[in-house]
């Protein structure tokens, strides 16, 4: 196996065998299914490789990894300057021609790489749908950031519209990032499709300020009821209750029968089942076991039903104050 015959491929794949299995992981979290399954046949097609091509393959890796930290630093030219010292003109712009593709920030590239508070002063006045399908194009967190910073009526409207989103065609995609990119001095545009949905909402939400939360929900039920149970129902799921405190479970195991709660651990993880049963006495923790023994096999529908009625009596005692859900936003969380 000649390194210098290797295709970028079967580098990248030589590279992932030799940093390892956690290290592959988190670079797969970042790639597509396409990307993935293409690395993945590479990998499983590699046979033996010399000790002498893992090292040429992860010094090249490091060099490009410098060579991106060069960019950053002072931009292309400094990168530049470097890399012929260290390596030679021909070298250095083989490398920096590689780069070059990833080094070309798009639109929504650049509007993931902005503060989200100066996000907000970016955005404020832009047109709600506008606004909607941007906070799709960055991170939760920095959604939420956004959108607690909204006035109240906008923060509605755009939950709402990125509820209700449906596919965008790349054409109107593309003229937005051309706007952005003139805004921010990008480069080129590339060719996407996005879909916003009641899971983008919830994902946002379940990051925002309780009260900021608590407002847009009661406005939503106002204009679509069944789409704002939808999102609720997405922003706490069964496994989830796991972020209750010991305190909250008992609360909660007070507004549930015994059937519902012996039939939603059916098919709930041990960790679920260990927090159930430490909140409950032994006697009552017995009855609950011999309940789930006695009722045999279920179908999952009628679990996952039974499960729904505890999500949502969870849900109901949030609202009321009655228990805490550990990571959500906001002063009302704070115990002092």
């Amino acid at each position: 196996m000649d390194v210098n015959n290797l295709k970028p491929l079967e580098k990248a794949a030589v590279a992932l065998v030799v940093f390892g299995t956690e290290v592959s992981a988190a670079v797969f979290k970042n790639l597509n299914e396409l990307e993935i399954e293409k690395l993945t046949i590479e990998i499983a097609n590699l046979k033996d490789i010399p000790p002498e091509v893992e090292e040429k393959v992860i010094k090249e890796c490091h060099t490009i990894f410098m060579a991106r930290e060069y960019v950053a630093q002072g931009g292309v030219d400094y990168a530049r300057q470097i890399l012929d010292s260290a390596l030679g003109t021909s070298k250095a712009d083989e490398i920096l021609k590689r780069l070059e593709g990833s080094l070309r920030q798009t639109g929504f590239t650049l509007l993931r790489n902005i503060d989200p508070k100066q996000l907000v002063s970016f955005i404020q006045n832009e047109h709600p749908q506008t606004i909607s399908v941007l906070l799709t194009q960055i991170s939760p967190q920095s959604a939420a950031a956004v959108l607690a910073e909204l006035q109240p009526e906008l923060q509605s409207e755009v939950a709402l519209r990125i509820a209700t989103m449906e596919k965008i065609s790349p054409e109107i995609l593309h003229q937005m990032e051309q706007e952005l990119e003139n805004q921010f001095e990008g480069a080129s545009a590339r060719d996407l499709s996005i879909s916003g949905g009641t899971k983008v909402v919830a994902d946002i939400l379940n990051l925002i300020e309780t009260s900021a939360e608590k407002h847009i929900m009661q406005t939503m039920e106002s204009e679509d009821a069944d789409l704002a149970a939808e999102i609720k129902n997405m922003m706490f799921v069964f496994e989830d209750l796991i972020l209750l405190d010991d305190r909250s479970v008992q609360r909660l195991l007070k507004e549930v029968e015994t059937k519902d709660l012996a039939i939603s651990l059916k098919a709930a993880s041990e960790e679920i089942k260990k927090k159930i049963f430490t909140n409950v006495s032994d006697r009552v923790a017995t009855m609950i076991k011999e309940e789930m023994e006695f009722l045999g096999p279920m179908r999952l529908s009628d679990v996952e039903s039974a499960q729904q009625k505890i999500v949502e009596s969870i849900r109901r005692l949030e609202e009321e104050g009655q228990v805490v859900i550990s990571g959500r936003g906001g002063k009302d969380d704070v115990i002092v």
